[in-house]
C-alpha cells in the first residue's frame, strides 16, 4: 500500500515533490497517473499485476481518468492497446514472463507499424517448472525486434524512467516502444521513499501524445498494417533501424532536460558506474542486481581487492557508441568485447582472486560427484572461465 510521508524541507528545484514510500509497481502507477494515459490493459500474472491493481485503485479513486480494459489474455491484452495508440490514445500495458511470450505475435509487428506504446516487463524465468524467480529472458526477447529496453534498479528510477519512456517513444523521429524491465519481486513489490513530482513539472516535461499525419481517423483515411511483399519488408525494417539510431539524440535530450525540470537524474542514461576509477575487475549487470553488487564491491575494497561495477540501463542498437568509447578507458588498460560477448582484459591478482571463489562458490554437487565417477554425463555449470 502507497503511504505518504512528508514534502522535502529543503527549497530545491524538488521541494514541491511528494515524498511516498511506494513500491517499483506502485511507483509505475503514479508516473502513469502524472502522464496522464488514456488506455490501459490488464491480465494477471504475477509479478507484474501489483502495477495493474495500483492503476485499478488511481482509477477507483477518481486520480485517473482512464479506460482501463481487463483482456482474456496476453494477446489480446497487447492488440488493445496497439490499435488505440494507432488512433491517438497514450496507452500502458505489461505482462512477465511466460506471459509476455504468450503476446509474442503483438510484440512482435509493433515496432514495425511505429506504435510508441510504453510497456513494463516484471521480469520473471521462464516455465517450466513454474519459477517465480527472476531471470532476463522475457524482456530479452524483443531486444532484436526494434523494441527499445530500459532496466531500472530502484522505485525512484522506476518512476523517472516511465516518464522518460513516454517522452522518448512518442517523439516522432523515434515512434517506437519501450520495455521498462523491473526485476520481480525485488523491485516490484519492494517498498522504498520515492520522490513524486508535481503535475505542473510533468505538463513542462512530457507534451501530448500527438501521431500527426499518421493517426488513423476518419479525416485521415491512411493503411495500418498492409499486406507487404519482400521488398517493402525491408524498406520497413531500413526505417525502423533507422528511428532506433535517432533514439540515440532523443534520449540523450530526454534526460538532460529531465534533469533540468526535476533536478534529479543521472548524467548517463547508457550506463550506471561503480568504484570503476581504479577497479581491476569490474562487475557487469542490469536491474537490482547493481544494489547487491554495490555492498559486495566496498566489502571486497576493505580487503583491499580493487572491485567495481557497471550497470547497463538502456539496451539498444543506438548505446553501442557510448559502449565502444568507455570499454577502453576503464582503469588505463585496453579491453575488448569478442564475438562471444565476453570481456578480455589483462589478468590481475584480483581478477585471479574473484574467479577462483567464483568458481568455488558455484561448483555444484553434482559436479563434484562427476569428478569422483568420470563416467557420469557431465553437467552445465556456470562461472568465469
Amino acid at each position: 500500500m502507497a503511504v505518504e510521508t512528508k514534502k522535502p524541507a529543503a527549497t530545491t528545484a524538488a521541494s514541491d515533490d511528494q515524498e511516498m514510500l511506494i513500491s517499483g509497481s506502485e511507483a509505475c502507477a503514479e508516473a502513469l497517473t502524472l502522464a496522464d494515459i488514456d488506455v490501459v490493459t490488464a491480465y494477471p500474472i504475477r509479478p507484474y499485476d501489483t502495477v495493474m491493481q495500483a492503476i485499478a485503485k488511481k482509477i477507483a479513486n477518481g486520480k485517473l481518468v482512464a479506460e482501463y480494459i481487463v483482456a482474456e489474455g496476453e494477446h489480446s491484452q497487447f492488440e488493445i492497446v496497439k490499435h488505440a495508440s494507432t488512433v491517438g490514445a497514450r496507452v500502458f500495458c505489461g505482462s512477465s514472463g511466460v506471459g509476455w511470450m504468450y503476446a509474442m505475435e503483438c510484440l512482435t509487428v509493433t515496432p514495425p507499424l511505429r506504435v510508441p506504446m510504453v510497456a513494463m516487463v516484471g521480469n520473471r524465468a521462464l516455465d517450466d517448472p513454474g519459477a517465480f524467480g527472476v531471470e532476463h529472458n522475457d524482456a530479452l526477447s524483443v531486444r532484436d525486434l526494434g523494441w527499445m529496453l530500459i532496466w531500472v534498479d530502484t522505485a525512484q528510477e522506476m518512476l523517472d524512467t516511465t516518464l522518460l519512456a513516454y517522452r522518448i517513444a512518442e517523439d516522432r523521429r523515434v515512434f517506437l516502444p519501450i520495455a521498462i524491465s523491473a526485476d520481480g519481486a525485488f523491485l516490484t513489490h519492494s517498498q522504498a521513499i520515492v520522490q513524486v513530482p508535481t503535475t505542473a513539472k510533468v505538463d513542462k516535461f512530457l507534451p501530448r501524445y500527438d501521431r500527426g499525419d499518421l493517426q488513423l481517423h476518419p479525416d485521415n483515411p491512411i493503411t495500418v498494417a498492409p499486406q507487404a511483399n519482400e521488398d517493402w519488408v525491408i524498406e520497413i525494417r531500413r526505417q525502423n533501424n533507422e528511428a532506433m539510431n535517432r533514439a540515440y539524440t532523443v534520449i540523450e535530450e530526454a534526460y538532460a532536460d529531465f534533469r533540468r525540470v526535476f533536478g534529479r537524474g543521472p548524467e548517463n542514461p547508457w550506463f550506471e558506474e561503480y568504484m570503476t576509477e581504479d577497479a581491476d575487475v569490474i562487475l557487469m549487470g542490469m536491474g537490482t542486481i547493481s544494489l547487491p553488487f554495490k555492498v559486495g564491491i566496498r566489502n571486497m575494497r576493505a580487503k583491499g581487492i580493487k572491485v567495481g561495477s557497471a550497470s547497463s540501463t538502456a539496451t539498444t542498437p543506438s548505446a553501442l557508441p557510448s559502449a565502444q568509447a568507455w570499454w577502453p578507458t576503464r582503469s588505463g588498460r585496453p579491453c575488448t568485447t569478442p564475438r562471444s560477448g565476453r570481456r578480455s582484459c589483462p589478468s590481475s591478482a584480483a581478477s585471479a582472486v574473484v574467479r577462483s571463489r567464483w568458481r568455488t562458490s558455484t561448483r555444484s554437487p553434482t559436479s563434484a560427484s562427476r569428478r569422483r565417477n568420470p563416467a557420469s554425463p557431465p553437467v552445465a555449470r556456470s562461472g568465469w572461465a
